[in-house]
């Protein structure tokens, strides 16, 4: 299963802002390894084995891919040619504003929808400037990524999310 996994994961990060037919073909073949995992027939309802092996569907997977990039641009542990596209907006405007101590990301503007909103720059600003700000604002890289898979898995299964939560705060009120 880690071999397909590599496979899917491999370069992820460059298929963000495909057509979702794209990755309804992606997110078949992480279908189909779930059911082998688990020896379950074909028409068997994938989601709940998705939840069991802690798995984000494929749109998830390249924005955690893309977010993870991101955040080593902005702590300088990615290649130059890469943290060199991203300029936060602190940096742009050297007047005090109100955005000058949140970590946003300028956006560049595009000419081109289908080629200039899926370069990297692009991309990756708008993803980083959509996540919340307490992911945004973890200080180091494995926390960083603790808290976005949380936060990509809420939003991949919402209904899970809410009932481990609905648990653990009746769980808190017992005690």
């Amino acid at each position: 299963m880690s071999l397909v996994l590599n496979r899917l994961d491999f370069g992820n990060a460059t298929l963000a802002g495909l057509p979702a037919y794209q990755y309804h073909r992606l997110q078949s073949v992480l279908n189909a390894a779930a059911r082998l995992i688990y020896r379950r027939q074909r028409f068997f309802h994938v989601t709940p084995l998705l939840r069991d092996l802690h798995w984000l569907k494929v749109p998830e997977r390249v924005a955690c891919k893309l977010a993870v990039t991101v955040c080593r641009c902005l702590h300088g542990i990615a290649p130059p040619y890469l943290c060199d596209d991203l300029q936060g907006v602190s940096e742009v405007n050297r007047r005090r504003m109100r955005f000058s101590t949140s970590n946003t990301i300028v956006v560049p503007a595009t000419r081109l929808v289908t080629v200039g909103d899926r370069a990297f720059r692009v991309t990756g600003s708008r993803l980083w400037n959509s996540l919340p700000t307490d992911v945004t604002s973890a200080t180091t890289l494995p926390v960083f990524c603790s808290r976005l898979k949380s936060y990509l898995f809420s939003v991949s299964f919402p209904a899970c999310f809410r009932l481990t939560l609905t648990l653990f705060s009746a769980f808190a009120v017992c005690i």
